[in-house]
């Protein structure tokens, strides 16, 4: 099995994985414990982040301990690119997340969430003029596809708040964190001095103690954690935990082996995968709109990673035929 198989593989399981992470987090975040208050349905997607990431971090720590790389990887840290992928993990986790949790504040998840999916085509962008990491036509429209079925998957109509503008400009230094982490990351990969492993530890280690020392504190969050702690919540979020630790070393393992453009490109297809899992485990209803648009984002994957050959449908009847 060729690298780019390897990579290929590893960004379909991350984005498979972090569907199930994003279904079962959305159900815990349903939970009474997190609607109870105005103050805990703000704070609770910035605290289950936390914790998501610090179990994550654990989970991570365990599998490294078992492969005699735990000490190793906290070593790492003190290395030129162990210091690349802690700013990514700030860029990603305490930048991208909190900006995007403060534009669902000012004008809604919809608007949210069809504006952060634009991350890929930035990300693509620094990788292009930092990573040199070149895409064909064909791969450039695959791209633009997936970002735009999920714009109009997101896309709902339906007045803004007086703070839009506000939101807006949380909404694009989400997709800004979010498009820099990966390119940062493939950056601080790219000599092999630290493996996709040590960088997932590094990233969520660095994240977790973000969240937890400056993030938290600042929105005033250590008033309703020790509720949460206390709750059967917990356990769930823990072992969540461990789906995003899947996705993550999928994702990273991605970035490495494919090039960041082509791991984003998968990755977000966890927007299909989140629509089948809630379906599968949830009954939750497919309408035509979402069957569309789920496929069209997978097809647009697809063409962002194949190469030019691949996509010569002419070329490949002949070979079929020959």
């Amino acid at each position: 099995m060729n690298t780019k198989t390897k990579g290929t593989i590893a960004a379909v399981i991350s984005a498979m994985t972090w569907a199930l992470d994003t279904v079962f987090i959305g159900v815990i975040l349903a939970h009474t414990l997190f609607v109870s208050t105005e103050q805990i349905i703000f704070l609770a997607p910035l605290i289950s982040t936390y914790f998501h990431d610090a179990f994550s971090a654990v989970w991570v720590m365990i599998y490294m301990a078992f492969k005699g790389e735990l000490k190793n990887s906290f070593a790492k840290m003190k290395t030129r690119s162990g210091r690349y992928v802690m700013l990514a993990a700030l860029m990603g986790g305490p930048v991208g997340m909190t900006c995007y949790v403060l534009a669902v504040k000012y004008i809604g998840a919809s608007y949210t969430a069809s504006i952060s999916a634009v991350y890929p085509a930035v990300g693509a962008f620094f990788a292009f003029l930092w990573l040199k990491d070149k895409l064909s036509i064909r791969n450039w429209i695959g791209l633009f596809v997936s970002i735009l079925f999920i714009f109009i998957l997101g896309y709902s109509s339906g007045g803004l708040g007086p703070n839009a503008t506000l939101g807006f400009i949380f909404a694009l230094g989400s997709v800004f964190g979010w498009g820099m982490e990966c390119v940062i990351c493939a950056y601080g990969m790219k000599d092999e001095e630290v493996t996709p492993e040590h960088a997932l530890q590094i990233r969520q280690v660095t994240s977790a103690l973000v969240f937890g020392l400056i993030i938290i504190p600042i929105f005033g969050g250590y008033s309703v954690i020790g509720d949460i702690i206390m709750s059967k919540e917990m356990i769930y979020i823990a072992l969540v935990g461990l789906c995003g630790a899947v996705s993550y070393l999928g994702y990273y393992k991605a970035i490495n082996e494919i090039g960041p453009t082509r791991a984003m490109a998968i990755n977000i297809t966890y927007v299909s995968w989140t629509i089948f899992f809630g379906f599968i485990f949830f009954g939750s209803p497919v309408t035509a709109k979402l069957l569309l648009c789920s496929v069209m984002i997978i097809v647009g994957s697809i063409i962002t990673v194949a190469n030019p050959d691949e996509l010569n449908f002419k070329k490949l009847f002949k070979k079929a035929a020959a």
